[in-house]
């Protein structure tokens, strides 16, 4: 009896998490108000709408580069790899056209949830945060908004330089820098990216306030880091 009772009184004491505001107010945050969002995020991790979002404008991203684009970074891919362009096959276009935006909205789905579980290793079983997996996944999911949004908006760009993969990254600031390592390395590091991070690691802090936000900022970017050092090294061969 008093056990039960205890329990139901500690469950009344326990206040309900704050509703999470509408998707629309939640995109307009993220950009104006992420500490706020974070906080609510925290305690209410609703993901669903935010990566649904994240989906549907990376899929417009692709529908939006016309597939002569794709055909030509993947003729100059061949020929810099001392490949036959000759051996493409002539309705590369057409399947081009359809298969970029699906293979798209796939791997950032799939992507998504697997750094979410990086995210959740990283914080809560190697360091100890008390955070979970819901909760990593609703702050992923609504800092992506960042660089997919802005990555939308830099399609123009994106076709008239003919390169589907262009982005504002450090190595843009570096005209100078001669491709090879270092290069890839810095073009891997977007600062829409780095701001997402940015983004996220008041996510971290507020799910675990132990967890200072420069701490979690300098943990994902340094993630981001080590992901650019891995992939500079395969652009570069």
């Amino acid at each position: 009896m008093t056990d039960e009772h205890a329990h139901s009184q500690e469950a009344a004491e326990s206040p309900e998490p704050p509703p999470a505001p509408p998707f629309y107010k939640r995109f307009i945050d993220v950009f104006f108000s992420p500490g706020r969002l974070m906080e609510v995020l925290a305690a209410n991790p609703v993901w669903g709408a935010a990566l649904l979002a994240v989906v549907l404008l990376v899929g417009a991203q692709a529908a939006l580069i016309p597939a002569d684009v794709y055909l030509e970074a993947q003729r100059q891919a061949i020929l810099e790899g001392g490949g036959d362009v000759s051996q493409m096959p002539e309705n590369m276009v057409g399947f081009i056209k359809i298969f970029a935006p699906i293979a798209a909205m796939i791997s950032t789905v799939v992507m998504t949830f697997i750094f979410a579980g990086v995210y959740t290793l990283i914080f809560s079983f190697v360091l100890g945060d008390e955070g979970r997996y819901k909760q990593y996944l609703a702050v992923l999911t609504h800092s992506w908004l960042i660089p997919i949004t802005l990555g939308l908006l830099l399609t123009p760009l994106k076709i008239s330089t003919g390169d589907p993969q262009f982005t504002i990254n450090l190595a843009s600031f570096l005209p100078f820098l001669e491709e090879g390592y270092l290069y890839h390395v810095l073009r891997f590091m977007d600062l829409t990216q780095i701001w997402a991070a940015m983004v996220a690691a008041w996510g971290v802090h507020a799910i675990d306030r132990r967890r200072s936000w420069g701490s979690a900022a300098a943990i994902l970017i340094g993630l981001q880091l080590v992901i650019a050092l891995i992939v500079g090294f395969f652009a570069a061969r």
